[in-house]
């Protein structure tokens, strides 16, 4: 089991709200939305706030300039921020990096790790990770804490309603199995606009909806996740933006398991290479 009891021993509650899709000053954009999430997390004071991408519609200096006045506004111990395809139009991912430090933020409080990654491609919508962040991810995340999270602005698998898919990072695969190979018990991802939950191999990929704006499909709300890990346990709250109700999605342990283990290409032979002469 991931979430090892050893190392519950003096850990208390942790309160992780993942925030997405704030389009800051694109058309759609709701001041009222903004004021009552404001409002909550003045009101809820969240351990970590974990904002999953498109904090910009076009990755603008002013849009940016913009966001960061509202991040300014959350209340929380951290702000984790990664940038969806929005912020990286543009050259936005430079402005990104120069204004939040980086795109792959970690942060470990009472044993419950998040690790952002980047998964935006300048001037397209399409999502893609990389190897090299799959061995930053593994070095940051190995053998940490009682629960891993992995926060990234793509959708890892399809989300429903979302009509024909697209923009799945073309390397999705390799990476859920990465994830569940290190243990990561939570993977959080916006993009969609629509928010859902799914279970894969013990693991909760969970969506958010967008935030701040009415870029809705067939009415679905605006809506915020609010993540309480109690021990091995998280339970997640789902908060409508337009009414204020939560409702609980969902509640339990999460326990990522690798259920085939693939190739051991360890075991298989090649041959035939170059040596160092540059003969084979």
């Amino acid at each position: 089991m991931v979430c090892v009891e050893i190392v519950l021993a003096g850990y208390g509650e942790v309160v992780v709200v993942h925030v997405s899709d704030l389009h800051v000053e694109c058309e759609n954009y709701s001041r009222e939305l903004e004021e009552r999430l404001i409002g909550y997390l003045g009101e809820l004071r969240p351990d970590i706030i974990v904002v999953t991408g498109d904090l910009t519609d076009n990755g603008y200096v002013h849009e940016f300039r913009a966001a960061i006045r509202l991040i300014s506004r959350f209340k929380a111990r951290r702000v984790l921020a990664v940038p969806g395809n929005h912020d990286s139009r543009n050259m936005g991912y430079i402005v990104f990096e120069r204004v939040f430090g980086t795109r792959f933020p970690f942060f470990c409080y009472k044993g419950v790790c998040i690790q952002g990654v980047d998964s935006s491609e300048p001037d397209v919508d399409d999502g893609h990770i990389g190897r090299l962040a799959y061995d930053l991810v593994a070095e940051r995340l190995r053998g940490r804490g009682r629960i891993r999270m992995v926060a990234l602005h793509h959708h890892l698998i399809p989300v429903p309603g979302t009509g024909r898919e697209r923009n799945i990072p073309v390397d999705a695969g390799d990476f859920l199995r990465v994830l569940v190979e290190l243990g990561v018990g939570v993977v959080l991802s916006g993009h969609k606009h629509v928010p859902w939950i799914w279970s894969l191999n013990g693991m909760l990929i969970l969506h958010a909806g967008t935030a701040t704006t009415y870029r809705l499909k067939a009415g679905i709300p605006p809506s915020i996740n609010t993540l309480y890990v109690r021990g091995c346990e998280v339970e997640v709250r789902r908060l409508n933006l337009q009414t204020m109700r939560e409702e609980v999605v969902y509640q339990g342990t999460p326990n990522p398991t690798t259920l085939d283990k693939g190739y051991d290409l360890a075991n298989i032979n090649y041959d035939f290479k170059l040596d160092s002469t540059g003969h084979s």
